[in-house]
């Protein structure tokens, strides 16, 4: 039997980083949850001169792509995110000692269970938060959405800070 070689002896340590995963689906489901009980279909509440909160429903995914598709899209990005989803925990496991590189895993895994959840239970994702200016709208986001923006950047910036894609095993990032 093999065992992964990790600095505290034990198996399955690459779970540590899924706490984050965690964190950012109680937020994500707790927020709105919050705005679809408090707000009704398309309020708007004017925060700033350049944000606002508004309840959206998106059935499609990433900027409304695919939301007028006829209901088909609902199963295939839930498909989608099962099979990213898995990949990504095979990475995850593969680089548990990236200390960046398992943030940024950990914050789009849990964006995207955040995301399926909505998908499975309501058939569509909620979105609640609107950025505009000089009467330009940004499509309205929510808590995953933001963990799955900052987490692809963080992969972006771990790609660029090793080109090779590789780190010796039990260094520190």
């Amino acid at each position: 039997m093999t065992h992964s070689k990790n600095q505290s002896g034990g198996r399955l340590t690459w779970l540590r980083w899924l706490w984050i995963s965690v964190v950012v689906v109680a937020l994500d489901l707790s927020t709105k949850y919050y705005f679809d009980t408090t707000f009704t279909y398309g309020e708007t509440r004017y925060v700033t001169p350049f944000f606002n909160w508004v309840l959206v429903y998106n059935p499609g995914a990433a900027f409304s792509f695919l939301a007028n598709a006829g209901g088909w899209q609902r199963e295939f990005f839930i498909v989608v995110t099962l099979v990213i989803t898995s990949g990504l925990l095979w990475l995850l496991k593969s680089n548990e000692y990236n200390r960046l590189l398992g943030g940024a895993i950990s914050l789009i895994i849990g964006g995207a269970l955040g995301n399926l959840f909505d998908r499975v239970v309501h058939g569509h994702v909620i979105d609640f938060i609107q950025l505009h200016v000089a009467g330009y709208y940004w499509p309205a986001f929510n808590v995953a959405d933001s963990a799955i923006c900052i987490g692809a950047g963080l992969l972006v910036w771990d790609a660029i800070r090793q080109p090779n894609g590789k780190q010796k095993e039990g260094q520190a990032s």
